[in-house]
């Protein structure tokens, strides 16, 4: 599994230069750092005292993978717009179950006014225990968007974005940004349909996601042990996970940090 690095790891280099590239000697590991955001991952930490990285402007490094991208058709692909690599999907800790490659994929799904920012763990059943109450209250100060992760007993992930922290509530809460995920293996995204507003209802006793026809997109008992994922209009999603009724594994929420 990949590592997401900590944004902490290359605070060192945020006040050097606005605009800086620490390389590896090879084409396919580096990290932008522009403007005190992380913009690109690694594949292990970085190291920049090591004989094997050096530290060249911006500018240099476009020219760089220009030079390269025509003496060599298998080196680096030039740089994607700036847009794209603002969109990539930071943690401020290792997830146990999204790798670099699923927040990749994760990132480009998210808000405009996510990016750019890291993402810290808000709660997790290996750390915290499985707890609707819990989940609650570690939410309780927030008042950002959060990503709820899921692993079930068959090794399926999937989960949802929210645009408001989870809480017990009266009525759904949300607003159409909200949308579900699932890697089967392949990832795929189910954006907010229209056809009701049925984003979040948080209970004492259960967690609901979607809603309006014979089930809830993603359903949570209290004790975050069980879960059910239907077929919903709010979505037009698919079951999420590998049954309609399963057994959780695994479950991480996160939220973005501004």
């Amino acid at each position: 599994m990949g590592v997401a690095y900590s944004v902490g790891e290359v605070d060192h280099l945020k006040h050097r230069q606005p605009r800086l590239l620490i390389r590896e000697k090879h084409p396919n590991h580096h990290l932008v750092v522009k403007k005190n955001k992380v913009h690109k991952l690694l594949s292990h930490p970085v190291n920049p005292t090591e004989k094997n990285w050096e530290i060249i402007r911006m500018k240099d490094s476009r020219r760089r993978m220009s030079l390269c991208s025509s003496e060599d058709s298998e080196a680096e692909e030039p740089e994607q717009p700036e847009e794209v690599d603002d969109a990539l999907l930071v943690l401020s800790k290792h997830s146990l179950l999204l790798d670099a490659h699923d927040l990749e994929q994760l990132a480009a799904q998210m808000p405009a006014r996510t990016w750019g920012y890291p993402w810290q763990l808000a709660y997790s059943t290996a750390i915290h225990g499985s707890s609707l109450k819990t989940l609650y209250r570690n939410m309780a100060e927030l008042d950002n968007p959060v990503l709820l992760i899921v692993r079930d007993m068959h090794k399926k992930v999937f989960g949802a974005f929210s645009t408001d922290p989870f809480r017990v509530s009266k009525h759904f809460y949300g607003t159409g940004e909200t949308f579900l995920f699932s890697f089967n293996p392949d990832f795929q995204a189910y954006r907010w349909s229209g056809e009701n507003s049925y984003f979040v209802n948080g209970k004492y006793d259960t967690l609901q996601i979607g809603g309006g026809g014979d089930g809830f997109a993603l359903w949570l008992d209290a004790d975050l042990n069980h879960g059910a994922s239907f077929s919903c209009p709010t979505f037009h999603n698919p079951p999420l996970s590998t049954q309609e009724d399963f057994i959780v594994q695994d479950l991480e929420v996160w939220t973005v940090q501004k």
